[in-house]
């Protein structure tokens, strides 16, 4: 646990693969802040509306109340100056941007904590999150477990038509992978499958 100093803020980042548990490490990290009565604003990109649209849900029903922005700006703009707490989910789907952004918060005395994507679905650094990682006081990098061989997972797979870099989706789009099973590629055909996850 990070213990808050007052007009002291910093910036922690939660990383990892898809099914990782990032977003339930974000919700629980918010919640001790709510617990400890440290004024909590929470955020999330607004592409982002798989499970609600202004609720972080992780894959395991853990929720909290967010409020969907459709960029670093307007985060910017709905932050109080009365926070001490930032949270932010999904940060890969942020303008790169949102570095700026939570550097001013952190200089302002804010916590700010962010969980993200780490690697697209080719493996590949995901901007904004290295640079993200590298102005950070505190990264935690989680890891799932394989589909294939159970081993420790680092990488999210896509199963459906490669396309562009973003494709919000959950199971039915994407499993986690290690670094021997997973592929840069696309495995999944399913022409249906792909459209349904993209509307």
């Amino acid at each position: 646990m990070h213990v808050m100093h007052a007009e002291v803020g910093w910036i922690e980042v939660i990383v990892g693969p898809m099914f990782s548990g990032k977003s339930e490490e974000l919700i629980r990290r918010l919640r001790r802040a709510q617990i400890a009565r440290q004024p909590l604003q929470v955020f999330k990109p607004a592409i982002d509306d798989r499970y609600h649209a202004t609720k972080i849900v992780s894959h395991s029903e853990a929720s909290i109340e967010a409020v969907a922005v459709r960029d670093s700006r307007e985060l910017a703009e709905r932050v109080r100056r009365d926070t001490r707490v930032v949270g932010i989910d999904e940060a890969q789907f942020f303008d790169d941007g949102v570095v700026d952004v939570v550097q001013r918060l952190a200089n302002r005395g804010m916590r700010v904590v962010m969980a993200g994507l780490d690697q697209d679905y080719t493996g590949k650094p995901f901007a904004p999150m290295p640079t993200l990682m590298a102005v950070a006081e505190y990264v935690t990098k989680s890891l799932a477990i394989c589909t294939r061989c159970g081993s420790p997972a680092s990488r999210s797979q896509r199963l459906v038509p490669a396309g562009s870099q973003v494709l919000v989706g959950a199971t039915e789009a994407y499993e986690a992978r290690c670094r021997a099973c997973h592929s840069p590629r696309a495995e999944g055909t399913n022409r249906e499958l792909f459209e349904r996850s993209s509307e």
